[in-house]
Formats: C-alpha cells, sequence, structure tokens
C-alpha cells in the first residue's frame, strides 16, 4: 500500500497529546480514562498515535487489559482502532499471533453491533474499518457486510455535488481520507478483483475532492462551518496529494445540493451557508447558522465561525451551537433551529425562495416562524465591498452579529463598518479553531426591528 496520511494524536516520552490535551499516566494506562470527557477517551483507543515499532507494546497492554475496558469496545472506536492497528503492524511487517485474535475478535464484535442506531459517518467508518478487516484476515462474511454497508451508505451520504451529507467539511475532510485508504486498499491487494465495486468508490472519491476543492480556500483552509475545526482531519492539501497518488482527478461539478456556495473575488473569498438542517434524519453535527457566512480578505481570515472546541454536554457546547455564535440574525434571543443536548435539533429552519447569482445571493427561512416571522437575507458581491441586507416580515427584537477573527482590531472594523445608519456594540468572543483551544477575539452586535443593511468596505 501507499503510505497514508499521520495524524495529530501523539504519543512521546510516555505523554499522550490528544486534542490539545497532553497527559501522562503515572504507572499504567489507564484506557478507561475520560477525565477528559469521552471524546478524549474515544481518541485514546483509536491508536492514531502509532508511529514508530516501539509503540508495539501499546497495542499488547490494551489487549492484556480488554477485559475491563468499556468505551473503547464501543463500535465506532473498534473500527478506527482496528484500521490503524493494521495499517501499523502492516507498515512494519509484524506477524504476531495475538494481536491477530484480537483483531479477530474485535472484528466480530463490530460485526454484531454495526451502528445502524446512529447512522451516518458512524455507520460509514463501521463499513470502512470492515473492509480492511476482510483484506487483512481474507474474510468473506466481513467482505460482503464491508460491501453492503459501503454501497449504500456511499449513495446515500454523498450528495450529488460530492458535499458528505452532514455539511461539516471537517467530516468530509475525514470520510474522505477513509475513502481514499479503502481505495489504495482494494488497488494494492490481490484478494478481491472486484473492478465495479472499486470503481464505485472511485467515482464517489472523485465527487468528494471536488466538493472539498470547490470549498476550500485558496490558503488551504476549509470554514468552520458546523461541527469543523481544525487538527482534527487531514488538510485538504494533503488530501489532494493522496488522492493524486491513488489517481483519483476532480470532475466538472458546481456546488449545488449541498446548500454552501463559494463566492471568488480576486480580493477576497466567502462562503454562504443556506443550508437546510442536513442530514434531517441525523442532525448532531449541524448548528443554528442559517445565513451565516465567512470571509477570507487577501487570502487571511476575516469574518469567521466562531467554530468548537467541546463535544461535551455543557454550556459551551450549547453556545458553539447556537445563532448568537454565528453570522446570523438573531430573534427574540432564540436560535433559528432548535438545538439541544450535544447533538440533537428539534424544530429547524427551512430555506426557501433561493435565488443565485455571480454576484448577488437572496434567500429566506422561517425559523421564527413560531413568531409569524420570515428572514430574509441577500449577499450583494463586490470587488471592493460586501453587502449584507436583512429583511424581516414584521417588526420585532433582532441583533444582527458578525464574529471577527482575533487578528482584526477594532479599528480594523471600524474601517470596514463605518456607517451612520446604525449602532455597533462591541464584545468579546472565544474563537475556537481548534478542540479545546480558544482565543479572544471580537465581535459586534447590530440591533434592528425590521431592515437592515451592512455595508463590508474591503
Amino acid at each position: 500500500m501507499i503510505d497514508s496520511i499521520g495524524h495529530y494524536s501523539k504519543f512521546e516520552n510516555g505523554k499522550f497529546d490528544i486534542l490539545n490535551l497532553p497527559f501522562k499516566f503515572d504507572k499504567n494506562i489507564d484506557w478507561n480514562y475520560d477525565k477528559f470527557g469521552k471524546l478524549w477517551a474515544y481518541n485514546l483507543t483509536y491508536f492514531e498515535y502509532l508511529k514508530d515499532k516501539n509503540d508495539l507494546w501499546l497495542i499488547y497492554d490494551f489487549i492484556d487489559n480488554i477485559q475491563n475496558i468499556k468505551d473503547g469496545l464501543e463500535p465506532f472506536p473498534i473500527s478506527l482502532r482496528c484500521i490503524n492497528w493494521i495499517k501499523f503492524i502492516t507498515k512494519f511487517d509484524i506477524k504476531d499471533q495475538k494481536i491477530n485474535d484480537s483483531l479477530y475478535a474485535q472484528y466480530y464484535v463490530l460485526l454484531d453491533n454495526i451502528e445502524y442506531h446512529l447512522l451516518g459517518n458512524h455507520l460509514l467508518e463501521n463499513g470502512f474499518s470492515l473492509l480492511f478487516g476482510a483484506y487483512y484476515f481474507q474474510d468473506d462474511r466481513l467482505y460482503e457486510k464491508a460491501k453492503r454497508i459501503l454501497q449504500n451508505e456511499l449513495d446515500r451520504q454523498i450528495l450529488l455535488d460530492g458535499a458528505h451529507f452532514e455539511l461539516s467539511p471537517m467530516y468530509h475532510q475525514l470520510m474522505f481520507f477513509r475513502l481514499l485508504d479503502c481505495i489504495n486498499l482494494v488497488k494494492n491487494n490481490s484478494y478481491k478483483q472486484d473492478y465495479k465495486f472499486e470503481n464505485l468508490l472511485c467515482l464517489k472519491a472523485s465527487k468528494m475532492l471536488t466538493w472539498l476543492k470547490n470549498i476550500t480556500y485558496a490558503n488551504g483552509d476549509i470554514p468552520l462551518l458546523g461541527d469543523s475545526a481544525n487538527k482534527i482531519a487531514p488538510t485538504s492539501a494533503e488530501l489532494y496529494k493522496y488522492a493524486n497518488s491513488l489517481n483519483i482527478t476532480p470532475l466538472n461539478l458546481k456546488i449545488n445540493r449541498s446548500g454552501y456556495y463559494k463566492i471568488n473575488r480576486p480580493k477576497y473569498e466567502c462562503v454562504v451557508d443556506i443550508c437546510d438542517i442536513k442530514a434531517s434524519y441525523i442532525p448532531g453535527h449541524t448548528h443554528a447558522d442559517t445565513f451565516s457566512f465567512e470571509l477570507m480578505i487577501d487570502g487571511k481570515p476575516c469574518i469567521v465561525d466562531s467554530g468548537i472546541s467541546t463535544y461535551d454536554i455543557c454550556d459551551l457546547r450549547s453556545y458553539q451551537r447556537s445563532t448568537k455564535a454565528h453570522n446570523c440574525v438573531e430573534i427574540n434571543g432564540l436560535n433559528s433551529s432548535e438545538v439541544w443536548s450535544s447533538f440533537r435539533v428539534a424544530n429547524r429552519a427551512k430555506v426557501f425562495s433561493v435565488v443565485k447569482k455571480e454576484d448577488y445571493i437572496k434567500a429566506t427561512h422561517n425559523g421564527y416562524r413560531k413568531f409569524g416571522v420570515l428572514h430574509t437575507r441577500e449577499w450583494k458581491f463586490d470587488d471592493d465591498k460586501l453587502i449584507i441586507a436583512d429583511s424581516l416580515n414584521k417588526k420585532c427584537n433582532a441583533i444582527f452579529r458578525l464574529h471577527f477573527h482575533p487578528n482584526i482590531t477594532q479599528e480594523m472594523i471600524n474601517n470596514m463598518l463605518n456607517s451612520k445608519d446604525y449602532k455597533m456594540k462591541f464584545n468579546t468572543y472565544d474563537y475556537a479553531s481548534e478542540f479545546n483551544k480558544t482565543q479572544k477575539a471580537l465581535f459586534v452586535e447590530i440591533k434592528f426591528e425590521q431592515f437592515l443593511e451592512v455595508e463590508i468596505n474591503l
């Protein structure tokens, strides 16, 4: 197999560094360690930090303690861990019956606990991993289950414009990465010669590559829309290189079905969110961010999504998914879609009356229909300015917000938004570009009742 891509989790000098939270166990590794939350505990058992052959003892330690492990034996961490173990032992040509026995047993635990109840990226990861297990053990039962899952879910989860249907650029990168790994696997092993299935994987990869190229900024960053953060998935540049090594090429597709649009001008790039909540039956990674947008000027972030730093059920998670944490209009102090718990959404905003032109986008949503309010937003794109016009069909208490990157000062904002037609209120927020890492940055609020036009001079 072609070498794959490294991971951000690290294990060096006896210390784990996971999700920006380093930790060193005093004696034995506690594979159930949950003081940093379940996501950290999950990542501990993914084994994405395996690097040197000397790290082999970590696998043995996990196997020796497997009877006492809890979260790490759920289907999702099993899926990721088994892929990482197979990559590791294959790379270093390690042939060990103890590891093989544990791997095989874990695959059959996974086979009996496929995450049909969660669906989405979880089910895809189950399928990707089962394919690795099938090739490693040359197991037809694992292969047929993997093939069935991947055929069904890739058709369901990859939209016509190539976007992963959960509409998180970060998860798109993750799913694309795993798909490329599977293509790498089937192209470079002789266990199965199923060209029809291989062609399906390659076609979906070409579509995903196309969308990633369409949504990624010129400087290589992705917009942090939905549940997206940096240093979780491989970068777009790494994925482009990996795809090229496998002869995966982009298609002539434009962003449409996903509901994100990217406007490119010589001086700036703007990504606009006019999405309905997707996927409708698994919206856990979506936010109440209808009509939010990001603005990149001269290759540097200016107006940004406030980001995410945690998946824990807490006030911070609720805030980061809320309308007030995005570049949106909040009405009567409520969210445009009812996000709750950590991954739940109740009543959702529905987008309609969409008009798209080269220099103009207009759409309406009904997220505040309980008040009888419809919100219409227009974006007008000139070479040297961006105009945002918001209108409501009735008067109410509305707040327009813009969140700026930490490098943007109040003086710079005043120069961009200088106007006598409205009064700006400055405040600070915690910009989260990575998990468990925030920076103070400025945001502005503008109160209005029915109509507001904001001109952003560039």
